[in-house]
């Protein structure tokens, strides 16, 4: 069986797995990180949008045999060590907006809030409502409304 290497979380981890697998089921499954959820399977509904090397993917629809071994994947529970913190400002944001109702697709929300507004900084320039709009994650509960204002607080604060 291949075996397939990649940073997650801070640390270098090793799994044997066909290369065709899903890093979804690797992390879920193989490797016991449950923050990133199974919404669909096929990268619509974000529930398990995660980092790799700092930009949101759903890891759903990644082979693992797609990572090298320098990649870095970061979930949930991974991002508040990337600034350092026991809570990264977005999920302090989410929290003092109360964000979540079910919670389920919270993870997600937050990963792809955290690069979005990374990605507008690499452009030089702050989140906006086009941004905002970007942010495709599915949320069966509807607090869209907390959610973009969640994010707006939150890119103020990192």
């Amino acid at each position: 069986m291949p075996h397939h290497t990649f940073v997650l979380n801070g640390k270098a981890v090793t799994v044997d797995i066909e290369s065709d697998v899903r890093l979804l089921w690797v992390l879920r499954d193989v490797l016991g990180v449950t923050g990133p959820k199974y919404g669909c399977g096929v990268g619509v509904c974000r529930a398990c949008t995660s980092h790799v090397n700092g930009r949101a993917v759903t890891p759903c629809t990644v082979p693992v045999g797609d990572l090298a071994a320098g990649d870095e994947v970061t979930t949930i529970e991974g991002l508040p060590a990337t600034v350092g913190r026991e809570l990264h400002p977005m999920q302090e944001a989410w929290i003092d907006h109360d964000v979540a109702q079910c919670g389920y697709c919270q993870p997600g929300q937050i990963m792809a809030a955290v690069a979005k507004v990374r990605q507008a900084r690499e452009a030089g320039r702050e989140i906006g409502e086009a941004d905002l709009d970007e942010i495709r994650n599915i949320c069966r509960c509807g607090t869209y409304n907390r959610i973009r204002a969640a994010v707006v607080a939150g890119a103020q604060r990192f």
